[in-house]
Order: C-alpha cells, then sequence, then structure tokens
C-alpha cells in the first residue's frame, strides 16, 4: 500500500541544500551515506551540484519517473511543488516543511489547500512538519535524523519528530534494530491507522511501535488495531490525554469518561498493549523482539540475592503472572545439588557465591519443569560472581529452549560487557528485577488477547422508530435533555425493565396516581432543567400515604422553585417503590476520537467519589460486558460475600449488551446514565429506577 515511501526506486529530494546545517543539505546527505541503492535527485533552481551530484531545476527536468518526492522548501511554496508532482506523475510524496495547522490560522488553511490537491490526484503524502522516515531493507533514510539504525524487527511511528531523534540515538548504543522508523507529523493524510496497517503486513516487521498524541479516525483504528494484533504484537505509547474535555459533562459517565478511559478502553478491546513511558515502550519491544510468547503465567525467579528476588516476587503479585510451584522432582534436584544454605523453593536463591556452573545447573533444571512457562534469572556483581560467563551461559540455554527468559543484571560498570552478551544472545535484559517482570507480563497478556475470540455483535429486538420519534421531536422543540420520563421512553423501547409511573400535575393527581400504583412511592420532581434531582431534594421515598402525598408535592415543587426560580416544572413522577437490591449505573459519554464510550459501576450517589468504574467503546459483545462487570474492585460486594445472595449477574451483563446497541443506533445519543439500575438476587432481574439522556441537535 506504502510501497513506494519504503522501497522507492527513484528519489527526488525537492529543496536539496549545498549549505551544511540546512536539513534540505542533511536529509540528502543521509540518502547518499547509508548505501541506499536507487537513483537520487537532487532538486535545486539555484544550484548546479550537491555532494558530487548533478542538481535538476525542477521535478519535470528529471529524465525518469520518480516514485517519491520528499519536499524541504518553505511552507508557502510547497503547493506549487505538488503541482510539478502532479504533472510528474508522482504518487508519493514526504513534506518535511513545517509551517501549516502547527503554525496557526494561516498555516491550517493552507494545509486543507494542500490535502485537497493532493486527494484530488490520488497522491499520498507523509507529514507535513514531519522528521521523515527510514526503511533499513532498503537502506534508504529519507530524514534529518542524525542517525541510521541497525536492521531489526522493529517497527516504530511517531507524532513527535523530536523524540524520534532521541529514540534514534539511544538505540543505536543499546544495539536495537528497526525495519521502518516513521515520523508522522501532523497527519494530514497517512495517520496511524495507515502506518498500522501497512507495518501488520510488512513480514520485516515483528512488533509495531507508536508514539501517539492523539488518533484521527477513532473506529477505523480500533478495527485495524484487531485485525493486525491478532497477527503481531502492537505497542503504543499514548500522551496529551489527562484533561478530561473542554465540555461541561451533564452526566456521571460524561463527568467520569476522560480521554485516558476512552484510550484504555479501545486498545484493550483492539489488543494494543499500551506503555505508560518510553522507557516502558522499549522494555516491552526487547522482549516481544527476542523472545517467544509463555504458554501460560507460571514465573521461576532465579537470583543470587536475598533481596531483588523478594522485590521480583512482589511484582509478580501486581502482574497477571503467578509465581510458579515447581515439581517435586525440579525441588529433589535442586536440594541435592545446591548449597545447604540456598532456598530452592520459588524464588530460587543460588546464594551470593554463585558462578557460571551453579546458574547454568539450576537454569536448565528450572525449564525442564513443566510448572514453568517462562523464567526471570536476576544477578547482582558480587565478588565471585562471574558475570560475563554467566551471561554467555544464558544466551545458550535461550537459543536451545521455548520458553521465554529474561535477566535482570543488575548494575553498571561492572556488567556493561555483560550486557553486550547477552543482546547478542537475544536475551533481554533489565536494570531492576520490576522492569523485568513487566516485560514478562506484557508478553504473557498478548498471549492471552491472541487466544481471545473476536466478539460476537448480535443485534437485539428494539422499537427504532419509538426512539427516533422521540428524538426528533426534542430536536425540533430545541431541547437537549430528555425529562425523565422521554428517557424511560427510549430505554424501554430497547428493553430496560421500569417501575410503573405516573405523572401528576396536581395534589390531587398524585394522591390518585399513588393509590393506582400502589402504596409505599416515590415521588421526583418532572423538568427539563432539573437534572440532578436529589441535588435540590426533589426526590423523596417511602411515602404510605395520601397526606404524605399531598404535602410532599407541595415540598419537591416549592424546592424546585426556590433552588431553580426559572425552571419549567411539569409536575411530580409518582413511582412504584421496587424492593432493595444492588444499585449499579451504566452509562455512555460519547467520545469525539471513538464514539460511544460505555461505563459502569457501583451506582447511588457516590458514583463520582468512588469512581469504581470501567469503560469499553461500543459496540460490544457478550464477553466484554461481562468482563466490564467483573473487572470493578466492588465486583465481590455483586458477587455476594458473607452469605449474601448474588446479585443478578446475567442480568446486569444483558443491559449492557441493551445498553450497547441503542447508543450505536443512536449516534444523536451524546450521553446518558442509567443510575440506579437496581439489581435484585440471581435470576431475578434488574429494573432501571432513573434514566437521564442528552441528544444532539
Amino acid at each position: 500500500m506504502l510501497e513506494h515511501f519504503f522501497s522507492p526506486k527513484t528519489v527526488a529530494v525537492v529543496g536539496a541544500s549545498r549549505e551544511e546545517g540546512k536539513v534540505g543539505h542533511d536529509l540528502f546527505k543521509n540518502i547518499l551515506r547509508y548505501g541506499y541503492t536507487g537513483t537520487i535527485y537532487p532538486v535545486n533552481p539555484k544550484a548546479e551540484s550537491i555532494l558530487g551530484r548533478k542538481v535538476y531545476s525542477s521535478l519535470r527536468e528529471i529524465p525518469e519517473k520518480v516514485e517519491l518526492a520528499v519536499i524541504v522548501v518553505p511552507a508557502q511554496y510547497v503547493g506549487s511543488v505538488v503541482d510539478e508532482c502532479i504533472e510528474k506523475g508522482v504518487d508519493s510524496i514526504i513534506v518535511i516543511s513545517a509551517g501549516f495547522k502547527e503554525s496557526g490560522t494561516e498555516g491550517a488553511k493552507r494545509e486543507q489547500e494542500l490535502y485537497q490537491k493532493i486527494k484530488q490526484h490520488s497522491i499520498r503524502m507523509l507529514g507535513p512538519n514531519c522528521l521523515g522516515l527510514i526503511s533499513t531493507e532498503s537502506s534508504l533514510n529519507a530524514s534529518f535524523a542524525a542517525d541510521m539504525p541497525a536492521e531489526g524487527n522493529l517497527g516504530f511511528f511517531s507524532q513527535s519528530g523530536a523524540l524520534c531523534t532521541a529514540i534514534l540515538d539511544w538505540a543505536v548504543r543499546e544495539h536495537i534494530g528497526f525495519s521502518k522508523f516513521i515520523s508522522i507529523g501532523n497527519k494530514t493524510d497517512i495517520d496511524e491507522v495507515d502506518l498500522v496497517k501497512a507495518l501488520g503486513d510488512d513480514p520485516r516487521t515483528k512488533v509495531i511501535l507508536g508514539y501517539l498524541e492523539g488518533i484521527k479516525r477513532g473506529t477505523a483504528f480500533i478495527t485495524t488495531a484487531r485485525d493486525v494484533t491478532k497477527k503481531k504484537p502492537m505497542i503504543i505509547v499514548k500522551s496529551g490525554g489527562t484533561a478530561a474535555g473542554a465540555k461541561a459533562a451533564s452526566s456521571h459517565t460524561g463527568t467520569l469518561a476522560g480521554a485516558e478511559n476512552a484510550f484504555d478502553a479501545a486498545f484493550k478491546q483492539s489488543g494494543v498493549l499500551r506503555a505508560r513511558t518510553i522507557e516502558e515502550l522499549f522494555n516491552y519491544a526487547r522482549v516481544f523482539s527476542f523472545q517467544p510468547l509463555p504458554k501460560g503465567p507460571h514465573l521461576a525467579l532465579i537470583t543470587n540475592a536475598g533481596g531483588p528476588g523478594i522485590i521480583a516476587a512482589d511484582a509478580v503479585e501486581h502482574s497477571e503472572l503467578k509465581m510458579a510451584a515447581f515439581s517435586k522432582d525440579t525441588i529433589n534436584s535442586l536440594r541435592s545439588a545446591l548449597p545447604a544454605m540456598a532456598n530452592v523453593y520459588n524464588p530460587i536463591d543460588v546464594l551470593g557465591d554463585a558462578k557460571a556452573d551453579r546458574y547454568q545447573f539450576v537454569i536448565e533444571k528450572v525449564i525442564e519443569d513443566p510448572n514453568v512457562d517462562a523464567v526471570l534469572v536476576i544477578l547482582t556483581p558480587q565478588t565471585m560472581t562471574e558475570i560475563e560467563e554467566t551471561a554467555k551461559v544464558i544466551g545458550e540455554i535461550a537459543i536451545r529452549t521455548d520458553k521465554t527468559i529474561v535477566t535482570s543484571f543488575m548494575g553498571g560498570k561492572r556488567t556493561e560487557e555483560a550486557f553486550t552478551i547477552l543482546s547478542q544472545g537475544k536475551v533481554p535484559n533489565y536494570l531492576f528485577p520490576e522492569s523485568a517482570v513487566s516485560a514478562v507480563d506484557a508478553l504473557y497478556r498478548y498471549s492471552l488477547w491472541q487466544n481471545k475470540p473476536l466478539p460476537e455483535i448480535k443485534e437485539i429486538r428494539a422499537k427504532k422508530e419509538k426512539v427516533m420519534s422521540v428524538i426528533q421531536k426534542l430536536q425540533h422543540m430545541g431541547r437537549q435533555h430528555l425529562i425523565e420520563e422521554e428517557a424511560k421512553e427510549v430505554i424501554t423501547a430497547y428493553g430496560f425493565q421500569i417501575p410503573k409511573s405516573i405523572i401528576a400535575a396536581s395534589e390531587e393527581e398524585a394522591a390518585q396516581a399513588a393509590e393506582e400504583i400502589g402504596f409505599p412511592v416515590v415521588m421526583k420532581i418532572s423538568s427539563p432543567d432539573i437534572l440532578h434531582k436529589s441535588d435540590i431534594g426533589g426526590v423523596v421515598v417511602g411515602i404510605q400515604n395520601v397526606t404524605e402525598v399531598k404535602r410532599h408535592f407541595r415540598g419537591i415543587t416549592q424546592k424546585a422553585h426556590r433552588f431553580i426560580p426559572n425552571a419549567e416544572i411539569r409536575g411530580v413522577l409518582v413511582q412504584q417503590m421496587v424492593p432493595k437490591g444492588k444499585e449499579v449505573i451504566l452509562g455512555m459519554s460519547r467520545d469525539p476520537q471513538f464514539g460511544p464510550l460505555l461505563m459502569f459501576g457501583l451506582g447511588g450517589i457516590y458514583i463520582e467519589v468512588l469512581k469504581d468504574v470501567t469503560f469499553r467503546v461500543a459496540p460490544i459483545g457478550l464477553q466484554d460486558a461481562e468482563e466490564m462487570v467483573q473487572e470493578i474492585r466492588s465486583f465481590p460486594l455483586l458477587r455476594g460475600v458473607r452469605g449474601e445472595k448474588s446479585a443478578d449477574i446475567e442480568a446486569i451483563v444483558n443491559n449492557l449488551i441493551k445498553l450497547s446497541q441503542l447508543v450505536t443506533d443512536f449516534p444523536q445519543i451524546l450521553e446518558m446514565d442509567i443510575n440506579p439500575l437496581i439489581v435484585f438476587s440471581r435470576n431475578e432481574g434488574a429494573i432501571v429506577i432513573d434514566a437521564r439522556i442528552s441528544i444532539s441537535l
């Protein structure tokens, strides 16, 4: 799809410069110096030769087809260069130049004009405002970075060009190789979705890495990433997501959602491993690049120092991994060969005087154990420690086994040579045991994703025309927030159960409604201007007789007028009093990048304080809904504690599926809460007590 970017036969550098230190000079020199075997054409109307190469005054003068044009001219001239590309039939361009939307209104206008031009002529563009790209398979360094990485199996793309240069410098020192290295800049045309697909199809790329500040096409990203991650791992650092958004949220879900939760949910549903730091990104990359996936979660720890072993064991407890329990044969073999003071259980302490042969014996015995899926070898540089010899032994064992092996050779100067030996043996080493455990944990979590079936989205029967009627009526009225009765009309169309309720405009009507429903009842203010009824004393529960109904009718309406004088009061909703059960919340906030973001958690008035919630991007399947319920910290309360009956978990899951389809079917719904959903004991169902919905106008 993007082959002319990665393996072009001819490259033209428009804006190649004779002057050292200029981007146009450094970029042209990089293409020359690193062994690119295709034909290179420098273009500059004011020069005759650059670095011994004939210069052409324009693209039109080049005697053959140009497969890739790299543009390094001031922003105001980029458009005319693209016109030449159109005449010349160039279908792939990299715009290095800055001065577009990142520079203000004028630059944004220039960028939009550029985009319209390339789209009309089916030209693909990387940039503008980017560092360029590197493809090691064709020895093409079409960037102005200072280094060329070694060839490897990591494909990396970044929204930050400055970060690219720092990572390249680090990678050269760490002997880390890449297949592709791409700076995407402003993402005017080619974006992360295009690159994920291209790297997913690239046989030279084993692991996909990325740094993103935002995602342009959220739904397409999820779909593409979900397909690609079934074939190869993808690890992304996403920054800039701590702000919850500019708009004021009117629902609990809108308040709690935020960009971070949306990205976490999208990555989880598409198999993307999210790294929280650049360091973690490459910690993960090393283990995925070199080591096989573990067949299970059971990790063995081998150490010559007790403290680091305990630290590693603590890290295992906070991960998805488990401490391996050795077989009786393994324990007996270790006990017979190790010193009496050594610990033969996990973590194995081979003691501070352990030399390479003792490490070798223990590692080989542990790897033979069927209860072990992965091994972490920890070494601290003590007086008798054979550091380099031990590294060689580990590398030799790693080649012979299909089990995951990582190391944590702790230290600096004394362990430096061992780092190189381990790297050559394709054994990833980490300075600290916690990082090593985290890397193996990432491997294991990815193995779970690979074995997880893709979600099956089943459509439920719903009365869509009823929902559309309510939405169109409100849009015609110019009212964004549904009152409770309207919200319940919408959700009942999708099969949600609600208590019997009647709207009353007077004390007498309220009394009559209560008698018809049957005591006890609940009374709530009905107003399109009052979203959080309980905040103003607009909800009264447990009303037992007609006298109380009339008194509370007066009290509720008076409080509403006092707190919000201009509110439109429709009356009071008289509602059936529902038996006690567990209170949960279901909600949705429409994320600008990924669409409908579903939320689930314990409900009631403390939702925003406790924040014990979980998120998924709709539409979701049955397994996603089940995982949402099980992920909250308070799930044991739903399952039942100290002899309590379990809540009807199946009813919660079914209601999440209904909510998912509702908000997928109707993109007009911007935010909604079902809070609380009262969940009864197992097989007894659930009922919606209150619902709040906001729509687009």
